[in-house]
């Protein structure tokens, strides 16, 4: 019995490392059939070869590359930048001839009083009646032709503000006079607006926009329509430069400023002669508006940026056709 006892020993161990290899070789297998295994694991390198790098990522930046970290700088990255929006420029309306007005009978708010301006060699002369309110009387009319009705001699004064000025700083009522399209607009050169003339018993306030009466006027309301348009944007757009341009501290007064346009306009023009049906002062008033600003920031007004296009006449539209087919063609039933 014992030798065979010798003997089974050995072959008992040799059987449980067969099983322990199997049970191996079977772990093995399911590791590598589930991505557990030795082949999921990334190989070791070797000794003396350096580790291989990382790999990229998506959208990154690579080693060396322009605007990488540590990547030379690019003499050429200034200039691939986006360029900076271009400063505001003012909008420049076209000014009105210094003379359009001349030989024109123009009246004070294209109500009463008369004013006609001519061409006296090198100067402007101007025949100029105010009208006004008896002192004695104040619910009654009164009229005072400027030195005898003679005419006046009037003082070129430049444009300042973008349009002809003159001035008769001599007369009994000094008056400064700024040509704009087709009228005059007058502001007392003195601090008073009032002009009394005690031996016609008459005071009179020549300010405000002397232009053409109301009948010749109306049928052009569309017109005006279309310009006004033009000037009030001219206007916001010129504000809005001056805005930019100002610094911090000064904005607010050109805020205030604009503020006070719309009131300034109402107050000259609230006067005039139906000016709801045609709105010609309004617009002379916008106008003239733009141009100072522009003339303000240093614009050349000689050069006009701005024009009025005319509004495109619709076509009438024909029993049976289609205003708005391609062709114009007939409505389809």
């Amino acid at each position: 019995m014992r030798p065979t006892r010798v003997l089974l020993a050995p072959l008992l161990a040799l059987a449980g490392l067969g099983a322990l290899a199997g049970e191996a070789a079977a772990q093995n297998f399911f590791e590598e059939l589930f991505g557990i295994g030795r082949a999921a694991r990334p190989p070791v390198p070797p000794r003396g070869v350096p580790n291989a790098p990382p790999p990229a990522q998506p959208g990154a930046v690579p080693p060396g590359a322009p605007g990488a970290p540590g990547a030379p700088l690019d003499p050429n990255a200034e200039a691939q930048k986006p360029a900076a929006p271009a400063p505001m420029r003012p909008v420049v309306l076209k000014a009105p001839a210094d003379d359009n007005v001349v030989g024109q009978d123009l009246l004070l708010n294209g109500l009463n009083g008369s004013m006609k301006m001519e061409r006296a060699g090198a100067n402007m002369t101007a025949r100029i009646t105010l009208p006004g309110t008896k002192v004695s009387q104040p619910t009654e009319s009164c009229s005072v032709p400027l030195s005898g009705g003679q005419p006046v001699t009037l003082t070129a004064a430049g444009k300042p503000d973008g349009v002809a000025r003159f001035e008769a700083a001599a007369a009994e009522c000094p008056l400064r006079f700024e040509v704009l399209e087709g009228g005059v607009l007058v502001t007392p050169l003195g601090g008073n607006p009032v002009c009394t003339f005690s031996a016609a018993d008459c005071a009179t306030t020549p300010t405000g926009l002397w232009g053409p009466g109301a009948a010749t006027l109306i049928p052009r309301s569309a017109e005006f329509d279309t310009a006004r348009g033009v000037a009030d944007k001219a206007v916001r757009e010129n504000y809005k430069v001056m805005t930019q341009r100002a610094r911090r501290e000064d904005i607010r007064p050109i805020v205030t400023e604009q503020a006070a346009f719309s009131s300034d306009r109402e107050q000259v023009c609230r006067t005039y002669a139906r000016e709801g049906s045609h709105g010609f002062c309004h617009l002379r008033f916008s106008e003239a508006r733009a141009l100072a600003l522009a003339t303000r920031l240093g614009a050349n007004t000689a050069a006009p940026t701005a024009a009025v296009a005319p509004r495109p006449r619709r076509k009438p539209v024909v029993d049976g056709m289609n205003p708005d087919a391609a062709g114009g063609g007939p409505i389809a039933e």
